[in-house]
């Protein structure tokens, strides 16, 4: 809904969490490691990188935290 819009932070770390149990539940394989490492990190960097961004002293350097 329209209030879903603004809660960016609270739906990184929710999707985080729902990654990181998506993870626990595949096969233990060679690539699954790998690969399940891999969406893991990527997973939890959205979060950090918001949360980054929106630190970040004007609206210039917001869009370049952004982009990492």
């Amino acid at each position: 809904g329209e209030d879903r819009r603004y809660d960016l932070e609270q739906r990184a770390e929710e999707c985080a969490r729902r990654v990181g149990a998506f993870v626990t539940r595949l096969p233990r394989t060679i690539t699954n490691i790998e690969y399940s490492g891999q969406l893991a990190r990527a997973s939890a960097s959205i979060g950090v990188n918001y949360i980054e961004a929106n630190e970040a002293v004007g609206k210039k350097d917001f869009f370049l935290h952004l982009r990492d």
